[in-house]
């Protein structure tokens, strides 16, 4: 926590509006629009699943539809998709970000459109940080005209061109779950386009609950608006969004003096100056015969230092395994051979020195 959060806080108890309505909203809203810019109109949620599967409502997509999806990521970004009775269709990674293969996109909306559907959307991803391929990626959904659903859950802050991540998709999504760069304890936003998007979004959120003395409904409408309360976190966590990336990418840094002269262990950078990384999380792939994932995670284990598994492809799940995967695995192989590091904005020097320690004992 920033320090602050609490301000908000009692200003919700104060004014006794606690439930998902309040200045509180507004204001985190405004913040984030007002951050973002680039014609971002703001809906605050109850999730960032949430605001995936508002996003796909929005686009009109019912069942038996296609909806291209990046396999390697959390399993929120795909399950939206069977909410609505679709069909994924799982795309591969590309090496330099982790994030959809440009070719592979493009192999899928072939596939689909042999099947006799052109796909509804492109889930995009900017994993752990790592903004994706924006302009490849956005020529195949130019060409085809297809909308992308930017799923920028983990990389608030970052940055391709110049340009923040969450505001090159049709529609947009950030989370703000408690492990996120900045949190609302549990939330989401959807970043719509046109300010006519944003009222849908947030019309469907509130149940679908028409403008009228009564309770009228006439539309399924969901329970996903973001609580008064939550948002005043979040207005408060908003204060110290640049200091979390600041020491984000200080633990980066801190990671890659530490690796460089490691052969066999990479560590996940970004691939040239177009890109910008939160860092959210510092990933490595082993690359060696002799060390391996598993040995380094026992080594740290000992120590009670927590290092955790890249995500597991989607394809690979057995809740997916069934849908279509188009690529050569690239995703499979970083899961097998990667690791996640500790990355918290909190890491002390302590904490580092530790680490440190860790790591120089993989060379004995």
């Amino acid at each position: 926590m920033g320090g602050t959060e609490l301000k908000y806080i009692h200003n919700a108890f104060d004014t006794n509006w606690i439930s998902p309505y309040g200045s509180n909203i507004d204001e985190f809203e405004k913040g984030l629009e007002n951050y973002l810019g680039n014609n971002s109109f703001v809906t605050a949620l109850s999730s960032g699943t949430a605001a995936i599967h508002l996003a796909l409502q929005l686009l009109n997509v019912e069942e038996g539809d296609f909806v291209i999806c990046q396999s390697f990521t959390f399993v929120a970004t795909a399950n939206p998709i069977l909410y609505l009775k679709a069909i994924p269709v799982f795309v591969d990674s590309e090496e330099s970000t982790w994030n959809l293969c440009p070719n592979a996109v493009e192999d899928a909306v072939k596939y689909c459109l042999k099947q006799g559907k052109k796909p509804k959307a492109i889930i995009a991803v900017s994993l752990y940080g790592m903004p994706f391929m924006v302009d490849e990626i956005v020529e195949v959904s130019k060409k085809y005209d297809i909308p992308i659903v930017e799923d920028s859950a983990e990389a608030l802050g970052s940055r391709y061109k110049g340009q923040l991540c969450g505001t090159f998709g049709d529609f947009s999504i950030i989370s703000f779950n408690g492990n996120k760069i900045i949190t609302t304890s549990g939330g989401g936003i959807l970043i719509s386009r046109k300010e006519s998007q944003k009222g849908r979004a947030a019309y469907l959120s509130g149940h679908a609950k028409e403008d009228k003395d009564y309770y009228s409904h006439s539309e399924l409408g969901y329970n996903y608006k973001m609580s008064n309360i939550s948002a005043g976190i979040g207005r408060g966590q908003l204060e110290v969004l640049e200091e979390r990336i600041k020491q984000r990418r200080e633990n980066h840094d801190f990671y890659h003096h530490l690796l460089k002269e490691f052969e066999d262990i990479e560590l996940f950078c970004e691939p040239d100056e177009s890109f910008f990384s939160n860092y959210w999380l510092n990933t490595i792939i082993i690359k060696g015969e002799f060390l391996s994932k598993e040995r380094i995670r026992a080594i740290f284990f000992e120590s009670n230092i927590e290092t955790r598994y890249l995500w597991k492809p989607m394809h690979l799940q057995d809740l997916y395994k069934d849908y279509k995967f188009i690529g050569n695995n690239t995703c499979g192989i970083l899961f097998d051979k990667g690791l996640c590091l500790p990355s918290g904005s909190g890491l002390t020097d302590d904490c580092k020195n530790r680490i440190a320690e860790m790591i120089y004992n993989l060379k004995s």
